[in-house]
Order: C-alpha cells, then structure tokens, then sequence
C-alpha cells in the first residue's frame, strides 16, 4: 500500500506549481488543512487517529518496520535509520506538501500513513489530477495486523478523515504497485475503485480513487 520512491521530491522540475489558493495556504502555513488536528475515527477494530511523525521519537519504530521484508518488498527503505530519517525529514522539511504519520489504534502505533497532495506530486503528470486530490500510502507495521481485514478498515477511515476535514478535496487517491495484490484488494474493499494502471518511473501502479460523491456507496 505504499510508495516505492519518497513522495516529497526536491525543488525543481518534478514538483508541481502552486496555485493561488495553495500559496495562500502555504503562507498560513498548511496546504493540508491542519492533519494533526483532525481527531480520532471511530472504526470496527477500535479508535484510530493520525499522529504527524516526530523523528527524535519514532525514527526506531518506523525503521523496524522498514526493514521487514513484506515491507520492504515495496518501500525500499530498507537499511540503518539514517535511510528512513532521510525519507520521513524530506517531508517535514518541505513545504506541507505530505505529511507523515503514525496510524495510532487505541493508543497503539501501529501503522505509518503518508497524506499528500496528489495533484502537487510527480503522480499528477501520469494521470488527470484535479484540484485539491489528497494520496495515501500506507504501511501495517504488525504482522499480527495484517491479512485481517485492519488496513482495508483504516484505509476506509482515513479516506473518510480526508474527505471530512479538506471540503476543496473531492477524491482521496493512491497508486499502489500492481504487483502488491493485497494492498489492491483492500482499497478495493475500503470503498475505492480502480481507475486506471499507470506507469510512473519507477513501478506500474493501480490508480485507485475515492470519490465524494460516492463514499456513501462504496
């Protein structure tokens, strides 16, 4: 369910134009309307909020689960912690763009969520991206919390999280490897629909997308 390159690219020719109410969100300070506030999700398996990552208090925790191998598999972030620090601080050091976080279930951490700003990422030159789209990716970091039915529940939780806390946001995305088949089948489960494959540069993606109007149907 994840990225196989960081979803924050350096400045340049890869990172996506700012619009005029994105600007005047970055001066403010938050082109993701304020994720740390967002407050917890009642689920089926328990109370799930999203956490915005503190490396000096969760870099042993994520590299640990970086460097299993299902994981791994996918997000190529396997190693020290200096190569998750590298991945998680290209995030908290840009502009707002994405914001990571840890998946907290009943005071719990046990799940790494990445919120981003689709249509400001590479992603939006390999599909029709409209204003405001809001990616995904995530990660179960216990194997215990796998193949059970917990990241299509979450995944459904946060995209609802999403679409209730950004109103300009009228589709929560992702792009999963089409290789990773239990990650398709949970947004599958978790109210998205497949869209499209789309060949980004580094993997061939499902392009999964849930849309507002149909959150209530999915």
């Amino acid at each position: 369910m994840s990225p196989t390159r960081p979803p924050v690219d350096p400045p340049g020719d890869d990172t996506l134009d700012l619009r005029v109410d994105d600007l005047v969100a970055l001066l403010d300070g938050d082109l993701l309307d304020s994720v740390a506030a967002w407050g917890p999700a009642d689920t089926p398996v328990g109370s799930f909020r999203l956490v915005p990552v503190r490396i000096e208090r969760d870099l042993p925790l994520l590299t640990r689960w970086m460097n299993d191998p299902a994981v791994a598999a996918f997000w190529e972030l396997a190693g020290p912690d200096t190569v998750t620090a590298e991945h998680v601080r290209a995030q908290l050091e840009g502009d707002g763009r994405s914001v990571p976080c840890l998946g907290v279930l009943d005071g719990t951490p046990m799940s790494y969520f990445e919120i981003y700003r689709a249509d400001l990422d590479p992603l939006a030159r390999h599909y029709p991206a409209l204003p405001h789209d809001t990616g995904v990716h995530l990660l179960i970091g216990g194997v215990t919390d796998r193949g059970r039915g917990v990241g299509t529940t979450l995944l459904r939780a946060v995209a609802d999280l999403v679409l209730d806390h950004r109103p300009r946001c009228t589709r929560v995305v992702a792009e999963p490897d089409i290789r990773n088949t239990p990650s398709v089948s949970a947004f599958l489960s978790g109210g998205f629909r497949y869209a499209a494959e789309a060949d980004l540069p580094d993997k061939r993606a499902a392009l999964m997308i849930r849309d507002r109007v149909l959150r209530h149907v999915l």
